[in-house]
């Protein structure tokens, strides 16, 4: 069964620089995630940057994201593959967002936004051209 789960529970309200929970990925059988951000609401004047980070243990997440989301401004939806199988000392991910806000509108940043991944099934079995001329 193909591992999904929300880094970011969609409709979340952010208001200033922060990260989510951690998630086990050690079970996963492929190591790939499809992640879809979706900012649904969002002042004038600002933006967001989204980074997903790996952790072997889920107390120490390095200095680098393992992959970082394009810097958002506006309402949409983002989409990008998060490939494990080159850090597989990875056990646990987490979602970590930094506001950014230049208006003088209203004092904070505010988006509304989701994060949510759902494993990429393993691809099956090449079947050679021999195997295939044989149960014709």
């Amino acid at each position: 069964m193909a591992m999904e789960f929300d880094l970011i529970p969609f409709g979340t309200r952010v208001e200033e620089n922060g990260a989510g929970e951690n998630f086990d990925v050690s079970a996963s059988s492929t190591r790939t995630f499809f992640c879809i951000m979706i900012i649904s609401d969002q002042i004038e004047q600002e933006s967001i940057d989204v980074s997903i980070w790996g952790s072997a243990d889920g107390e120490n997440w390095g200095a680098h994201p393992i992959l970082k989301l394009p810097q958002c401004f506006y309402r949409g939806e983002t989409r990008a593959v998060l490939e494990l199988v080159l850090v597989p000392e990875v056990k646990f991910i987490r979602a970590r967002w930094d506001l950014n806000r230049w208006g003088r509108v209203a004092p904070l940043p505010m988006f509304r936004v989701g994060l949510h991944l759902e494993e990429v099934p393993a691809m099956p079995q090449q079947v050679s051209a021999a195997s295939v001329s044989a149960a014709r």
